[in-house]
């Protein structure tokens, strides 16, 4: 019998997902992001000379959903431009069923919850402070 280990993260396949499923699943990240993440975490947007945010947003890519926040660079040599730090990641792997991913500091996925509902994902993005973004 395999035994499970939190250590191993291999890799599960995502599910094909309808079009209508999808924009639901978009349709409720969009939420969550709009009414929970930029309110509470969106700062007053102030230039540094150092990278600073600027936006908080989602995009769905490769069958799964992933949040970042978005960051403008205050360095001399590129100040002005943009980029994304994704934070967490939604992985559809069944009807109804999500893995949800935290973005380790060492630029790798970590799977933190397995199996949940839409529902149950969408409560623990929020309360979950490990998949907030900085």
């Amino acid at each position: 019998m395999a035994v499970t280990r939190p250590w191993d993260q291999t890799r599960r396949p995502t599910r094909a997902v309808s079009e209508a499923e999808k924009q639901a699943i978009i349709a409720a990240c969009e939420r969550l992001i709009a009414d929970y993440l930029k309110p509470r975490f969106q700062r007053k947007i102030t230039p540094t000379q150092f990278n600073y945010p600027i936006d908080i947003g989602g995009a769905w890519s490769g069958g799964r959903y992933r949040f970042f926040q978005r960051y403008r660079s205050g360095f001399e040599e590129n100040r002005g431009q943009e980029f994304n730090a994704p934070f967490a990641r939604l992985d559809c792997i069944g009807p109804d069923s999500f893995d949800i991913y935290w973005m380790r500091g060492t630029g790798r996925w970590w799977r933190v919850h397995s199996g949940v509902t839409l529902a149950e994902a969408m409560r623990l993005l929020e309360m979950d402070e490990l998949l907030h973004p900085d």
